[in-house]
């Protein structure tokens, strides 16, 4: 079924969905490509907000980013997870039965999450204005109590474009929905470059116009899909009586999914409110009262924006590939379980993880050997100095290291979800929070900020792990035979690849400038991926067709 169609004047007849597209993994192209226009310019937003406030000095890019922690949770989980995988199944099962059963189940969900998402608004809201008046005036706690504030309007913009997002997936349109967060990044970036230095006359200012953009970047999004949704054909039907039941299944369904698929996310906001309440103060006493004498402060000021820098830069891969192939693939799964196509679900699911493993391995491994070059290239200007980017540098390894297990997760927690079990990853999800916090707590006072990234990346390794034995043990059958030669083969690629790169970091001048970081990290990273696509070939490897044809 094409956009024309369901645009077409009898909107409200019957129009059954297209049970297998003649393509249907294409959109994996298309919304990595919109994916990588969204990470670029966030890098690029990342670029600016870096060198407007600086990282060790003030202590506002600390409050910054922790503050943005909150509509981030909410944009991940809900945009990029929990309500697509509880709503997608039922609108693909409505529009089975007709175009108008599915628009009436999209007005209900929509109005509904509408008014879910204000209520959790209204009542953070309510929580930073007491922190506020609780804090002291001018302090940093203040400072971070009315960034939130500000930005909090921004998490009912979200879910409401998540929601039209997940609509426009299950007709099989990807491109706006995979734009969409490129206007974040836009509304950040004018915000960075213009407003901010003309407007504002300190760091706290500037701050403050910056999260001023992110709630503003939620209304324009909105705006733009439901443009789109009603392009495509959509038409406001509220009728309580008809939707309710697949309602209640999706809310059902969502609120466990919020924590099997958030547990990255969580545990990164666990990250920075560690190290938000573990950095001592740049004045005033070192050691943490409540604690007892004997225990000092583990962190300087610096360590959240270092943490979010370092978890910023791996999201890169993690969104091209985890969370573009995740997004395309599910609606396939939800079909294939209506029919009861088990084998089928096991088949496509093989082929997911195939891609982002044979992906994500290379990108882990080239995150740890450019992290260097990466951090002081993308970061290392204006108030962000050399010694900011060294500290964000070894964030990036540490993150880095476990991206493809992060690019692995959303697409095997998917494959519960189309077999309708919300339960083993919600189960493993909190064992995992757990782990993180336990572990957060353990390194954080040897390693200093390093433990927090080491503590998140080792429990993502476990919870890929963990999830892919227990589906393959209690769902249904995996290929081992196909994951482990598309394992070996990147395995060995990566070998080979690192020893191009070490060689070509060796011979490479380590001056400061952009041009040379550009060097250093651009060579390496073009020769190595040459190097491992190239070896791929030469063994024979399929996963590149995958993408040009793909079987599922």
């Amino acid at each position: 079924m094409n956009a024309t169609e369901l645009a077409a004047p009898n909107a409200d007849s019957p129009a059954p969905l297209n049970p297998r597209p003649r393509r249907p993994f294409a959109g994996v192209v298309v919304t990595c490509l919109g994916t990588l226009a969204s990470r670029v310019l966030g890098l690029l937003r990342d670029i600016a907000t870096a060198s407007l406030l600086g990282m060790s000095g003030s202590g506002v890019l600390d409050a910054f980013v922790v503050a943005m922690r909150v509509p981030n949770f909410f944009r991940r989980l809900v945009g990029e997870g929990a309500l697509s995988a509880g709503y997608v199944p039922v609108l693909a099962r409505a529009a089975e039965h007709g175009q108008r059963d599915a628009w009436k189940l999209a007005s209900v969900v929509l109005l509904w999450l509408g008014c879910a998402a204000t209520l959790v608004v209204v009542a953070l809201e309510l929580v930073c204005l007491l922190a506020w008046n609780l804090a002291p005036t001018g302090g940093d706690a203040a400072l971070l109590a009315e960034l939130a504030a500000t930005m909090l309007p921004f998490v009912v913009f979200v879910c409401l474009t998540a929601h039209l997002s997940s609509t426009l997936h299950v007709y099989g349109n990807f491109t706006l929905a995979a734009l969409s967060p490129s206007i974040l990044n836009i509304s950040m970036l004018l915000a960075a470059w213009w407003l901010a230095p003309r407007f504002a006359s300190d760091n706290r200012g500037e701050a403050l116009i910056l999260a001023a953009s992110v709630s503003a970047a939620g209304v324009f999004q909105f705006i733009a899909l439901w443009s789109a949704l009603r392009r495509l054909g959509f038409r406001w039907d509220y009728d309580w009586t008809a939707a309710r039941a697949g309602f209640l299944q999706t809310a059902k369904a969502t609120l466990p999914m919020v924590l099997g698929l958030g547990v990255t996310q969580i545990n990164t906001l666990l990250d920075s409110l560690v190290a938000w309440s573990l950095t001592a103060p740049n004045e005033g006493e070192k050691v943490i009262a409540w604690l007892g004498p004997d225990w000092q402060y583990p962190l300087t000021v610096g360590a959240a924006s270092a943490i979010y820098y370092g978890e910023r830069l791996y999201q890169f891969p993690v969104g091209m590939l985890g969370v573009a192939v995740a997004t395309v693939i599910f609606p396939l799964l939800a079909r294939h379980a209506a029919r009861g196509e088990r084998q089928r679900i096991a088949d496509d699911l093989v082929a997911g993880l195939r891609l982002v493993l044979f992906f994500g391995l290379p990108a882990s491994v080239g995150m740890v050997l450019l992290a260097e070059p990466i951090s002081r290239l993308m970061l290392e200007r204006g108030e962000f100095t050399a010694h900011d980017a060294a500290r964000t540098a070894r964030m990036i390894a540490c993150y880095g290291a476990g991206a493809w297990a992060y690019c692995g997760i959303p697409v095997i927690v998917r494959g519960f979800y189309a077999m309708d079990d919300r339960r083993t990853p919600l189960r493993l999800g909190m064992l995992i929070v757990a782990m993180d916090f336990i572990s957060n707590i353990a390194l954080v006072w040897p390693l200093a900020e390093l433990g927090l990234a080491v503590g998140t990346t080792l429990t993502a390794l476990v919870q890929f792990f963990a999830l892919v034995y227990l589906f393959a043990r209690f769902r249904q059958p995996l290929a081992w035979n196909q994951l482990l030669s598309t394992i070996g083969r990147a395995v060995a690629g990566c070998l080979i690849m690192t020893v191009v790169v070490l060689l070509l970091l060796g011979q490479l001048p380590n001056l400061p400038g952009t041009s040379s970081q550009a060097l250093r990290m651009g060579v390496p990273a073009l020769a190595g991926l040459v190097t491992f696509l190239g070896f791929n070939v030469i063994l024979g490897g399929q996963e590149l067709k995958l993408l040009a044809r793909p079987r599922f």
